[in-house]
């Protein structure tokens, strides 16, 4: 791909959201991964005059379940692309009354309650214990609220995001545990994507949609699909918005910690890796490997 053509700005969409309008130029890229294929073609095009790849997570028509999800394809497809910055867009119920449905949230930290999902590039002999204290990246977030201020939609700038399996929604007392935990939303994508994309020193961060309250709520009951759906694509619009406003917004390469995240994070001494799982990640640990 040439380099003027690399799609530096990646865009994940979640449900509701499968495609952003306004690209131009655009072409489909698939990619193929030393783990699979990810959920679609690389949706790639310029957005506000800038080259973007955008993937939608469900697959179009919303195929793939959240468990289903292969997560190392997608982030390893962006990270082959050149991909890096992945702004994630993701439906999510509220845990708190003060995040209403149609507002969204740029979380700083996440909880995980999945069960058995593979959320790492590493194993087969070349193991990384990668810093995920402050598991979305600083400067993308807050580029991204300032998007969200631009594009005139409520947004709040921190709060935790809980990872659940799914594919079926919460219990009332799971709700309320989570609840009591002090989590502000809850989805069932997010999590792995950012471990991944931390692994890839892509930076990373999250637009958590509200669709509705969890069932929680007094009034959750009295929500319908029809509600939903009306949500989703009220989100949707208001996300094309963010997201244009983001990529406008965003210059020049990133100079974060994200893009620098194995420099001391790889264990394994280097002799010792086998050749196979040298080849698989080189991509990603290459330029560790040549010093």
């Amino acid at each position: 791909m040439a380099e003027s053509l690399t799609p530096r700005i990646g865009i994940i969409g979640g449900s509701g959201l499968y495609s952003i309008p306004g690209f131009t130029n655009v072409r489909e890229v698939r990619v193929e991964t030393p783990f699979g294929f990810p959920s679609d073609a690389y949706v790639a095009g310029e957005l506000e005059g800038k080259p973007v790849a955008f993937l939608a997570r469900h697959g179009r028509g919303h195929r793939i379940s959240p468990s289903e999800l292969n997560f190392r394809a997608n982030i390893y497809g962006f990270k082959k692309l050149g991909v890096e910055r992945i702004i994630s867009l993701s439906a999510v119920g509220s845990l708190k009354e003060e995040h209403k449905p149609l507002d969204f949230v740029i979380p700083d930290q996440f909880v995980d309650r999945t069960r058995g999902r593979i959320s790492t590039f590493f194993g087969e002999g070349l193991v990384a214990h990668i810093s995920f204290a402050d598991p979305v990246c600083h400067d993308l977030a807050m580029t991204l609220q300032h998007a969200c201020n631009e594009a005139g939609v409520a947004a709040k700038q921190g709060g935790t995001y809980l990872c659940m399996e799914g594919p079926a929604f919460s219990t009332k007392a799971e709700s309320s545990l989570y609840r009591s935990w002090g989590m502000d939303v809850i989805g069932m994508t997010n999590l792995q994507e950012a471990k991944l994309a931390r692994e890839a020193e892509i930076c990373y961060s999250t637009i958590a949609m509200v669709t509705d309250y969890d069932c929680w709520h007094p009034d959750h009951d009295a929500v319908t699909v029809a509600d939903i759906i009306r949500n989703l694509t009220h989100n949707a619009e208001n996300a094309a918005k963010v997201v244009k406003a983001a990529v406008r917004l965003l210059g020049a390469p990133p100079t974060c910690n994200c893009c620098r995240a194995l420099e001391h994070a790889l264990i394994t001494d280097k002799k010792t890796v086998p050749p196979e799982t040298f080849r698989k990640l080189e991509l990603i640990v290459g330029k560790y490997f040549a010093q």
